[in-house]
């Protein structure tokens, strides 16, 4: 069954300081779905999520949620890639910070409720310092989900963990997100693999301002947080094909640092 688009660009162009950042996006995703963005730097990843937040408004063309604008903090979390955790405060104090509105037993309730899914219950009077980079991203992604929102918008949030926390988190990323009924995601990294480890899609982006090169569906059957996508047949022709297109793009961007060094190889 084909998933209906919750979450919509139309023809979005943004500027800054009237120089372009991203230009013609179509987009749309579903409640359910993992849409990966993957692209080099500046070219716009970071931008596309703050306009799907709501926290900017497009130059052009249309951002929906549930056919509405998008407001910042209704329907939407965003999990950035520093955790931006209160140290003063506890693992549950920092969980209930994402529920202001609710009743004091209803927040008890719900942190207890999340810190239980990512498997932090027995650390939940710890202050940040006392975690490890993996755990302070658990509570990142736990203070997220509390809220219950439609999607989730993730900028690199595994990019700073160590090489095992980061294969780990993907995979409960998956495990948390895959339920029927789960919030869509929505995931920028700069990594292929990770874009084929936890994508559905991934829209690959050019360098600025950023343009839609390819669409790419992938074949991983569900849960993949059951069945490493890399054993299947058709993931090692997917990322040479994604790396190709992705470094080509980098290596004729005039702007991007390896264009030099490009050139020169071919000279």
């Amino acid at each position: 069954m084909e998933l209906k688009p919750e979450l919509g660009l139309r023809q979005v162009g943004l500027r800054f300081g009237g120089r372009p950042v991203v230009e013609g996006i179509d987009l749309g995703v579903a409640k359910g779905e993992v849409l990966v963005l993957l692209g080099p730097s500046g070219c716009g990843k970071t931008s596309l999520l703050r306009l799907m937040a709501g926290l900017i408004a497009p130059n052009a063309g249309q951002v929906t949620l549930n056919g509405a604008p998008p407001r910042p903090g209704q329907g939407t979390a965003m999990v950035f890639q520093s955790y931006r955790l209160l140290p003063w405060k506890t693992v549950a104090q920092n969980v209930a910070f994402a529920l202001p509105d609710l009743a004091p037993a209803a927040v008890a309730q719900r942190v207890a409720e999340v810190l239980a899914l990512v498997g932090l219950a027995r650390v939940a009077d710890a202050l940040p310092a006392q975690l490890s980079g993996g755990m302070k991203q658990r509570v990142a992604l736990a203070r997220a989900l509390a809220p219950r929102p439609d999607f989730l918008l993730m900028d690199e949030p595994f990019a700073a963990l160590d090489a095992q926390a980061r294969e780990l988190m993907q995979m409960e990323l998956l495990r948390l997100t895959g339920a029927q009924g789960g919030p869509g995601v929505v995931f920028v990294t700069h990594s292929v693999d990770e874009a084929l480890v936890l994508a559905d899609r991934i829209v690959l982006l050019s360098p600025r301002p950023g343009r839609i090169l390819a669409r790419v569906e992938l074949p991983f059957a569900a849960p993949r947080w059951r069945e490493d996508p890399r054993s299947h047949p058709a993931y090692a022709d997917l990322r040479a094909r994604l790396w190709a297109q992705l470094r080509d793009a980098v290596l004729n961007d005039p702007q991007s640092d390896f264009h030099r060094a490009a050139a020169d190889l071919r000279s």
